[in-house]
């Protein structure tokens, strides 16, 4: 069997060094992503949490592949959980809601009233070209066969959901101090403008900061993966698959929606206790309940990656003189990280594989600060836009080259 060694991305055109060139310009395969929040009404800052989450994006390291429930309010506490026993109320409402079906259902962009899907979000993130793909599908071979087969394990198969459920530890008395502070500015404002108002401007603020300053939060985060077995997918492909409306195959998808499952995979737990609130306005106090919950999540998602090979993504390298890939701290890279480095493989079937070339390290004063923030704090390294390694081993590298971490 012939293979072909792709080098998957566009080559820079420019000087290395320069840090403008953005991940996207590089076509790679990556792991789609659904993030939910259980959410707590009992608690202070309820609602700041929220509005806080759904501002987060989906990192850019995974495909977004979010639903239209975003918020689950829960006021019960929940119990945390182990690699091997789930939470039962998180897990319980996400076969209820159906979550894993409606994940399939996306995937096929399916007409939930009409059972019409197509296989277009599969070719665009697979970066299958869509003719040959369409041919090699209508011939129903073995060639056919082991291309779905790849669509499925590379790509619906890597599904995850997690599901962050965030807790607000009180530490208000330590904001008193930056509250006279505001009081003092509102007070100055007021009789340098003659305008009193920003008396109660700054008391407003005040009262915020005294509640905010060294806000911080407890987060449980919970990791599923989607079940996309061949049993799973036959199935789906023989009986409810359709590229046209057809009644009888939409009724099936109906039918089956409960068959279709998530695994619990594990959970991590963050505080971010270690986040600064250097580079918050005063005057926005607000941000700290957002660069809170986005570095303890970041975290979260990074502790994920390290603890569980599957949860892993890659990431393409961008130049090779030196070595250098848009990642860093926000995906928890440290001096002591290493990576391996991948070819990627395509067989004649359209399949593709990952063959490990070498390992490399990144540099301890070269790993970008690309956390929340980061430059707002002033953090040395959050100018350098990407992270430079070093070669542990192997040989030639080239831009488009795949990395992955290896567990530390």
């Amino acid at each position: 069997m012939n293979k072909n060694i792709i080098i998957c991305g566009i080559l820079l055109l420019c000087n290395v060094f320069q840090s403008y060139a953005q991940e996207s310009e590089f076509e790679y395969r990556r792991s789609s992503l659904y993030s939910l929040l259980i959410n707590h009404d009992d608690q202070k800052f309820a609602n700041e949490i929220k509005d806080a989450f759904v501002k987060i994006p989906v990192p850019d390291k995974f495909n977004d592949h979010e639903l239209s429930v975003k918020v689950l309010t829960m006021d019960e506490k929940l119990k945390g959980a182990s690699k091997d026993k789930e939470n039962t109320t998180v897990t319980d409402f996400l076969v209820r809601n159906n979550i894993a079906s409606r994940l399939v259902g996306k995937w096929f962009n399916r007409d939930k009233f009409t059972g019409e899907c197509n296989m277009e979000l599969v070719k665009e993130r697979g970066l299958y070209n869509a003719s040959t793909y369409d041919q090699i599908l209508a011939e129903k071979s073995a060639r056919s066969a082991a291309l779905l087969m790849d669509a499925g394990e590379e790509l619906i198969g890597n599904t995850f959901v997690v599901v962050n459920d965030i807790r607000y530890i009180d530490k208000s008395k330590t904001g008193k101090a930056l509250g006279i502070g505001l009081r003092v500015l509102g007070a100055a404002a007021a009789v340098a403008t003659g305008n009193t108002s920003l008396i109660d401007t700054g008391d407003q603020y005040a009262d915020m900061a005294e509640s905010l300053k060294g806000f911080k939060v407890k987060i449980n985060t919970f990791l599923y993966r989607l079940v996309w077995d061949e049993a799973t997918a036959t199935t789906f492909y023989k009986e409810q698959y359709s590229a046209k409306p057809d009644e009888t195959k939409k009724e099936n998808f109906e039918k089956a929606r409960g068959t279709y499952k998530l695994k619990y995979v594990g959970k991590v737990e963050s505080s971010g206790s270690t986040t600064s609130f250097l580079g918050i306005k005063e005057d926005e106090p607000i941000m700290m309940v957002r660069k809170a919950c986005q570095r303890a999540i970041d975290e979260n998602i990074a502790s994920l990656q390290n603890e569980f090979e599957e949860f892993r993504v890659k990431t393409p390298l961008v130049s090779n003189t030196p070595l250098t890939a848009f990642i860093g701290m926000k995906e928890g890279i440290t001096d002591d990280s290493r990576f391996e480095v991948l070819e990627v493989i395509e067989n004649e079937d359209g399949s593709r594989e990952y063959k490990r070339v070498g390992i490399i390290r990144p540099i301890k004063a070269l790993i970008w600060d690309n956390r929340f923030m980061a430059a707002e704090e002033g953090a040395a390294t959050a100018g350098l836009g990407r992270t430079t390694f070093k070669k542990e081993s192997g040989g030639d590298f080239m831009p488009g080259m795949l990395i992955r971490e290896i567990k530390k």
